[in-house]
């Protein structure tokens, strides 16, 4: 007897001690937190034809836009579709006669010209190279032609494609072509 005495008094000491215990808080099983939602990025307005022109290699044919007042026009709805010089092909023009068409004077003979660079509508490169010719905004038609893997705008070459604008797209061309019209 003395036995199960022992063991009933061990038992509700043990009892007594784990009721006195002081409660461990259960360890919670980590969660991943809550992830911050990301502020919203404000996405910057596409540019027209004239703001790509003027982030790229275009800084003459840009100071021309402006010099025959056609910029309104080529930031407008559109589409456009513009054969672009780069400053190396205005520069084959000579400085003196750049000079010249750029004079308040020339403005006429510089908004045929620049004109002369501008398609209606917004025609992609795989569409110009399936094309003959295409009437130009200044009213006149340029001749496109395909050789040897390139493709031309009168005796222009395309040297770059597609480059898009909100208003239209951009082909660059290393020449600057002249109407027929002010050729004669």
């Amino acid at each position: 007897m003395k036995f199960w005495k022992a063991i009933a008094i061990g038992a509700i000491l043990k009892v007594s001690l784990a009721a006195c215990a002081v409660p461990t808080p259960a360890t919670p099983t980590p969660t991943s937190a809550p992830s911050p939602t990301p502020a919203p990025t404000e996405t910057p307005a596409p540019k027209d034809i004239v703001d790509v022109a003027a982030a790229g290699n275009f800084s003459t044919l840009v100071a021309a836009v402006q010099a025959a007042g056609l910029v309104e026009t080529l930031k407008g709805e559109g589409p456009f579709t513009v054969f672009a010089p780069t400053d190396e092909a205005f520069a084959k023009l000579g400085k003196e006669t750049l000079d010249e068409l750029l004079k308040p004077e020339n403005k006429d003979r510089l908004v045929a010209i620049l004109t002369y660079h501008v398609v209606p509508g917004k025609v992609m490169a795989a569409d110009v190279a399936g094309l003959k010719s295409a009437k130009t905004v200044q009213g006149e038609e340029i001749a496109i032609r395909v050789e040897g893997g390139n493709v031309f705008v009168n005796d222009a070459r395309v040297v770059q494609t597609d480059i898009m604008a909100s208003n239209g797209v951009i082909h660059v061309i290393d020449s600057v072509i002249l109407p027929p019209s002010l050729k004669r």
